[in-house]
């Protein structure tokens, strides 16, 4: 499906899709916990689906009931083979909790996460009893447990996701634990993690973002779980807003966890004024000053970023670069591509994408079958000085399904057609 965009101003009320990131995690301790829990406002992206299908391949009973989740978890058996579709997420959870069982188990996905190098997961686990095999680095990947309680020393310069399957797995060991994080990106997702397993009565203690001191014999206990608003997805008609509408968000907490949150706080440190009141984030067109911003912890609001400097008074630099290389594409390459078709010049610069303000061009870009790239790219679209025609945004149903419709019904003017 490919898009095309014509210049909008867009105004109305925008619902923040549900959050990906807590609606994989929640599925993935409902899916631990015997007994029934309900995810409240659960996501229904493609991300989030494959991991109900994993849980289901569990054995997990799954009801959906008026739009919320009933899962009736316990580990009941154990699937020979786990597919994960396209999510990173799912697929490094998975790899740390099918270590529980001692049969051989294996996980695989598709498309673009086939192509995502899965960073040094199999150091950790060989070292406390687990057989493992990969695709050199890449899915498909066998384990066969079951995991020891120990010692982990794992490296987060990646990705911050197979920490997470380890910290879900290793309380249901039978002894203790100790997991020791080296070089950490995206820590504040490893607090999303430990919220969720603390709702699901699993607690860890730590000792900064680098070490976590784990309790064997815990077991999580089925709960009630409401899933908040997605600061990933909302970024995009934040933006949307701030260069060309009036919007009010709804669904997004002041005082959330999620690692993109801090797009509040890069856009208040550069003068823009964002108001929260009845439970709504209100924006308005306004005049982008020149920007720097770190986007280590933070790399999915770099699309989003982008199209915001694009717009602004002067050269914007945004750090943390090195984090877009192994995403759904190469986030950073693509784009300095793409922007360059639209009259926008980009230069990447080791860790730093320097972005320089321009006239955004009509034409013809690709989405590089990334949802983010996709989304940014339809965004670049309504603020053009004609129409834009994105290729391939059948993606965004990986993350934000909704997003079109939303925008939509604030009055974008975008045509959806059917691609060969």
């Amino acid at each position: 499906m490919d898009a095309l965009v014509y210049p909008s101003f867009v105004k109305g009320e925008v619902n923040a899709p549900p959050s990906k990131s807590y609606t994989i995690r929640a599925i993935a301790a409902a899916m631990l916990a015997a007994g029934k829990s309900t995810i409240i406002n659960p996501s229904s992206c493609d991300d989030a689906l494959a991991m109900l299908n994993i849980a289901h391949s569990f054995r997990a009973e799954i009801k959906f009931n008026n739009q919320n989740l009933e899962i009736q978890g316990g580990l009941k058996s154990n699937p020979e083979i786990i597919y994960c579709n396209e999510s990173a997420l799912t697929a490094r959870l998975m790899i740390a909790i099918a270590a529980l069982s001692e049969n051989k188990i294996t996980i695989t996905g598709s498309g673009t996460l086939l192509k995502r190098h899965l960073g040094n997961v199999n150091d950790p686990l060989e070292a406390n009893g687990v057989k493992f095999t990969s695709n050199n680095g890449f899915l498909p990947v066998s384990v066969q447990g079951r995991l020891k309680p120990g010692y982990y020393l794992v490296d987060g310069s990646e990705s911050s996701q197979f920490i997470s399957g380890l910290l879900m797995a290793l309380p249901l060991l039978n002894n203790d634990s100790q997991l020791i994080v080296n070089n950490l990106k995206s820590a504040p997702y490893l607090k999303m993690t430990l919220e969720v397993l603390r709702a699901f009565n699993v607690n860890i203690e730590t000792k900064g973002t680098d070490v976590y001191l784990i309790s064997g014999n815990q077991a999580y206990c089925p709960q009630n779980f409401i899933i908040e608003g997605d600061w990933s997805g909302a970024a995009f008609p934040i933006i949307a807003a701030l260069l060309n509408g009036e919007i009010d968000i709804t669904g997004l907490l002041p005082h959330s966890l999620q690692a993109d949150k801090k797009l509040n706080t890069i856009l208040e440190d550069i003068g823009i004024k964002t108001v929260c009141a009845n439970n709504k984030l209100h924006l308005k067109k306004s005049e982008i000053p020149a920007f720097v911003a770190d986007c280590t912890h933070t790399p999915d609001l770099v699309p989003a970023l982008v199209i915001l400097a694009s717009q602004s008074a002067g050269k914007c630099r945004i750090t943390g670069a090195s984090r877009l290389f192994y995403k759904e594409s190469n986030r950073a390459l693509a784009l300095k591509l793409e922007m360059s078709k639209l009259g926008i010049e980009i230069i990447i610069n080791g860790n730093e994408i320097i972005i320089y303000p321009g006239k955004i061009q009509p034409g013809e870009v690709s989405s590089h079958n990334d949802h983010r790239i996709a989304m940014a790219m339809m965004i670049a679209g309504l603020i053009a000085e004609g129409p834009l025609l994105v290729k391939d945004v059948g993606c965004i149903s990986k993350s934000y399904p909704q997003f079109i419709d939303s925008m939509q019904k604030c009055g974008a003017q975008i045509e959806t057609i059917l691609s060969d």
